[in-house]
């Protein structure tokens, strides 16, 4: 049942980022070939001007070996690769990058890095995880949050959830994006508590959250189909249309994430929001049209401020 489809970078986001500056971004724990190849891929999109830190000697030869001059990027050399983290977070936090991107380092270790104090990337807001999800040949895009960051979170890390979802749909030209609070029932009722939840949140959201509409609780099939929607009676504009999809907890939007990229060839970019800069939160196993796409939606995420 697995999809065979080729992975699809966007064309139509490559282009809208094709518009903006390239986004001096440091790599973090960038000596392996994985960090290098995306990279490198950013770089040559006019994405970014990379700032690699981590082994030098490791990061040069690895560059040579892709045929990588290493034209227009920088090296700073740490050789430990939690240091090496560290110094990525700084040099953003420093004013010295618009952007940090994960490299071969564990992604608890990386989120470490990014909330140390000392590091100067911590703002007002939480930070929480958004994927942008496409499916090859459409122009369509869902952003679920979170996935990867915030586990179980409580109704006011919920809040930043929805504030930087929509923060990020505006920024991608999405003027009043649609938010939907899932559950597994449209019904709010006691047996289901992440049906309660999502219609508290709606109430508050509609008070204090500008620029959306934001609507719950749903289950998935009435948050995408507009048939599903129909047949349930739902009359609400986000019902069937949702561009933003909040789901309850992470083992939720990791799930619904992975089954749309094995299922249906999806690009999941990751990016975090909240900082005082986009953060590229790419994994091992993510494919380079969505590492790619990552360093696009980071650069469309900078130039909006």
């Amino acid at each position: 049942m697995l999809s065979h489809k080729p992975y699809q970078c966007p064309p139509w986001l490559l282009e809208k980022a094709a518009h903006k500056p390239a986004v001096r971004t440091a790599v973090a724990a960038a000596a392996a070939p994985l960090p290098i190849a995306s990279a490198m891929a950013a770089a040559e999109h006019g994405l970014i001007e990379p700032v690699l830190v981590g082994d030098a000697a490791s990061i040069r030869r690895i560059a040579k070996e892709l045929d990588w001059p290493l034209e227009g990027a920088e090296i700073v050399d740490v050789e430990d690769v939690e240091k090496a983290g560290e110094r990525a977070a700084e040099i953003a936090g420093a004013g010295e990058a618009g952007a940090v991107m994960k490299g071969q380092i564990h992604t608890d270790a990386f989120m470490k890095a990014i909330l140390r104090r000392e590091a100067g990337l911590r703002t007002d807001r939480r930070i929480t995880h958004i994927f942008h999800m496409t499916i090859p040949e459409s122009e369509r895009s869902l952003l679920i949050s979170d996935a990867a960051v915030n586990v179980s979170p409580e109704p006011e890390t919920k809040m930043h959830i929805i504030r930087n979802a929509v923060a990020l749909a505006h920024a991608l030209g999405i003027e009043e994006p649609r938010v939907a609070l899932l559950s597994a029932t449209e019904e709010v009722t006691d047996s289901v508590p992440s049906s309660v939840a999502a219609a508290e949140l709606a109430k508050r959201a509609e008070a204090e959250i500008p620029g959306a509409l934001v609507y719950g609780p749903l289950a998935f099939d009435n948050a995408v189909s507009p048939e599903a929607a129909e047949i349930k009676n739902i009359d609400h504009p986000v019902a069937g249309n949702a561009d933003i999809l909040v789901v309850p907890d992470i083992e939720t939007g990791n799930a619904l994430f992975k089954m749309m990229v094995y299922f249906m060839s999806a690009c999941a970019a990751g990016i975090v929001a909240g900082a005082k800069v986009p953060i590229v939160l790419t994994s091992r196993a993510d494919p380079p049209e969505a590492r790619l796409a990552a360093a696009a939606i980071a650069a469309i995420q900078a130039d909006a401020g």
